[in-house]
């Protein structure tokens, strides 16, 4: 598969007084950073810009990078010169990523971020991109039900405007717990396959059945206690194992001490985001919100976590050969023309420092390159060159649906 890298990696690769006055430079420095790195792609970030964002970083787990700066739009000149630099060294952009709350409950904020994303749109088109990735998002005001309808209402317009231009969609599924200070677990209705064929069927009744795919990421799955291979096993089973379109390579490792304390539902009280009986005005409290997941969870960046058997069969760590050999054996995929895009959210290595940070990004993408490589070398054994001679495969090895 082709291995890339989100750019929110180093939110500031290049610095900001720097970057400000000339915001492709910020572009120019990731795409020579992602070749240093040994990335084939950049997963390029973009976000509102923090003058204008809604949410403060401080109140963010993992800040977003506004690596694409669109306070101005996008056109085609600065869509050459972004070009020139991946052309200079060859590296490719997977997807335009933006990941927001785009059925955020207020008409006016909800406005400002699906203006945003159609700007992203624009230029996905003109860097010759053919996908966009982010959330669905959640009216935090209304039932899973009811957000269904307002998918359809508000959301299947957007992906309307995806196909016009040529783009997918590709959805991230994590729940995002922590998006606001109230005590609703999944803020992202897109979090799980039996939402996913909810939402499709919603679009196909729409003609945009084919613009709605899933930018798979196991480090969600582990903290809802799924294991990947059941999980692509479900969408085989039920005929929509072509929704994965992509794969952020990016774990997750539970605390059993967490669980055990709080479960999967995470701290439900005394986190700190609330005072005085209401949410914090300070946006730093807010943060606690997230409480609800790093009680009992702690991202992991591919490679990072130590090798553990049984915490793979208690769904506990993901087991990064077995989701490579699953991929292969379950879904349907062009596997060569596939993205694992890396995503560094490990808390004690999210620092700043290019220097301290290279070493750690490169090995990472070393090793999710090798585990890829010998998992096609295992499907091809035990797939085709194998049953060619007739020769049979040893063992059981993991089943759906067991832990």
């Amino acid at each position: 598969m082709k291995v890339g890298i989100l750019t929110a990696a180093v939110q500031e690769l290049t610095p900001r007084e720097v970057r400000d006055p000339d915001p492709d430079r910020a572009i120019e420095d990731w795409v020579a950073y992602a070749r240093e790195l040994g990335a084939d792609n950049i997963q390029l970030s973009a976000a509102l810009h923090p003058t204008e964002t809604d949410v403060p970083p401080e109140a963010m787990l993992d800040p977003v990078a506004n690596t694409l700066d669109l306070r101005k739009p996008f056109d085609a000149e600065r869509a050459r010169r972004v070009r020139k630099a991946l052309d200079a060294h060859k590296v490719g952009i997977s997807e335009v990523g933006y990941f927001d709350n785009m059925l955020h409950h207020d008409p006016a904020v909800r406005q400002k971020k699906h203006d945003f994303m159609r700007r992203a749109f624009e230029a996905a088109a003109l860097l010759g991109v053919d996908a966009v990735c982010g959330f669905v998002g959640r009216n935090a005001q209304l039932s899973m039900d009811e957000n269904l309808v307002d998918f359809e209402r508000s959301f299947v317009p957007l992906l309307q405007e995806a196909r016009d231009r040529g783009l997918t969609y590709r959805v991230e599924q994590c729940p995002m717990p922590g998006w606001t200070t109230g005590d609703i677990w999944h803020n992202n209705i897109a979090y799980t396959p039996g939402t996913w064929i909810a939402l499709h069927r919603i679009c196909e009744r729409h003609g945009v059945g084919d613009r709605f795919r899933i930018h798979y990421d196991p480090s969600h799955a582990i903290l809802m206690g799924q294991d990947t291979r059941s999980l692509f096993q479900y969408l085989k089973d039920e005929g929509y194992n072509f929704l994965i379109g992509g794969f952020h390579v990016k774990g997750q490792v539970i605390s059993a001490k967490g669980v055990s304390g709080w479960g999967y539902g995470g701290q439900t009280v005394e986190r700190g985001d609330w005072k005085d009986g209401k949410p914090s005005s300070a946006p730093a409290d807010h943060v606690n919100a997230w409480k609800k997941q790093i009680v009992l969870a702690e991202h992991e960046l591919p490679g990072t976590a130590r090798h553990d058997p049984l915490a793979y069969l208690q769904n506990r760590s993901v087991d990064w050969l077995d989701h490579q050999l699953a991929a292969r054996e379950l879904l349907s995929l062009d596997v060569a023309n596939t993205h694992l895009i890396v995503e560094h959210e490990y808390p004690p290595a999210r620092i700043q420092d290019k220097a301290r940070l290279t070493p750690i990004l490169s090995a990472s993408i070393a090793f999710v390159r090798h585990i890829d490589q010998a998992a096609g070398d295992m499907y091809a054994l035990q797939q085709e060159i194998l049953p060619a001679q007739g020769i049979p495969v040893q063992g059981v090895g993991r089943e759906a649906y067991r832990s």
